[in-house]
């Protein structure tokens, strides 16, 4: 195995916020699902489910998501919220979000295009396709089964983009998953984890180059037993 070239895969990665209209070919997703399947899972038990939306699905989602937010809808997210970020945690996204709006020239005081910045989230960035992640109902509190899921999303994100496709892992795209499980057709007996934006990335939309910044080891890395 060819070190370096995993190495520099994980470096090169980053999400990606702007699409190409161009579609993706079901077999091109069908072969990245296929590399994502082989995440590691607790005892083999491959929790996960991929539903892959696209064209006029996608669409309603966009438009449904869209409606709710602007009207002041409550958020109706099937999973549990946490109680918010607090600390360096929060710091970590005010700073990719000051990163993004400073390549995107979104000023602070430029409420229009801040709002118009957030709902991009809310319509899956305008990808071509959306792959929604769910487990069953069963599982839905199991945190294991929670670990396994994003085992299966990374392998997905990093098989995506070895095949020139990008991607964003994109909880806001769930924040109303009534509307997405009507028009993604979920079974009533899954519950929905995640979404993640898919596409050909579009590399004269500013905010794709933007690379986030990872923490020193030394911060969070402890070694014992060592001499």
């Amino acid at each position: 195995m060819d070190a370096n070239a995993l190495d520099t895969l994980v470096r090169e990665r980053r999400s990606i916020r702007g699409y190409k209209k161009e579609a993706v070919p079901k077999e091109l997703i069908a072969e990245i699902i296929n590399v994502a399947k082989g995440a590691p899972s607790s005892m083999n038990t491959q929790p996960w489910f991929f539903h892959v939306v696209t064209g006029e699905p996608l669409e309603r989602i966009r438009e449904g998501n869209t409606a709710k937010m602007l009207s002041g809808a409550n958020v109706d997210r099937e999973i549990k919220m946490n109680h918010g970020y607090e600390g360096a945690y929060r710091q970590r996204q005010v700073d990719i979000a000051k990163q993004l709006f400073a390549v995107m020239g979104i000023a602070r005081e430029d409420t229009e295009k801040r709002q118009d910045w957030v709902m991009r989230g809310f319509r899956q960035f305008d990808a071509p396709v959306s792959i929604v992640m769910t487990c069953e109902k069963s599982m839905e509190h199991d945190t294991i089964c929670h670990f396994d899921l994003g085992a299966a999303v990374y392998g997905l994100v990093l098989a995506a983009w070895t095949r020139g496709l990008g991607s964003v892992i994109n909880g806001q795209g769930i924040m109303q998953s009534s509307v997405v499980r009507e028009h993604a057709k979920i079974p009533d007996d899954q519950t929905i984890m995640t979404c993640i934006a898919m596409g050909w990335p579009d590399f004269e939309f500013a905010a794709n180059d933007v690379k986030s910044v990872r923490e020193d080891n030394q911060n969070f890395v402890t070694y014992t037993g060592f001499e």
